[in-house]
């Protein structure tokens, strides 16, 4: 298994882990899409208070989830699907960053390492100053 197999597998157990609780985008987060994770979390959320104040009566879900009928539990569940699955699609293709070639590997672990850090966040391994891409390589312009 690749590296963005391995990654896809940890994000979606994170993701369903995370919806059985009703959170969505906890597999997002996994993956350092913290925009895409609130989104998500917050597109699903909002829906459901829509849901309950249409479909249920908000005194009685507030006090008895149990009691929510299936008009407001079936779209919250095939919601928090669909998370699980954009966080498995998002990282089975790959992270934009590791198309740049400003893009190190960690000398310790080899794994795919943000230009941004002054670590690996895979390993914790400090990088040193040589292993990181000058700054010319990471803005994409010359001085």
């Amino acid at each position: 298994m690749g590296e963005e197999g391995r990654r896809a597998l940890i994000a979606a157990l994170l993701g369903a882990v995370g919806a059985s609780f009703g959170i969505a985008g906890v597999g997002h987060l996994y993956l350092r899409e913290w925009r895409r994770a609130v989104a998500w979390f917050t597109f699903v959320l909002g829906a459901m208070l829509v849901l309950v104040s249409v479909f249920a009566d908000p005194a009685s879900a507030t006090t008895n989830v149990e009691s929510l009928p299936l008009t407001v539990v079936a779209p919250i569940i095939v919601l928090l699907s669909v998370s699980v699955f954009d966080a498995y699609y998002l990282a089975r293709r790959g992270p934009f960053a590791y198309d740049d070639p400003s893009v190190i590997q960690c000398p310790n672990c080899g794994g795919r390492v943000d230009p941004d850090l002054q670590f690996c966040y895979w390993c914790t391994e400090p990088l040193t100053a040589r292993q990181h891409p000058p700054v010319e390589a990471q803005t994409g312009s010359r001085t």
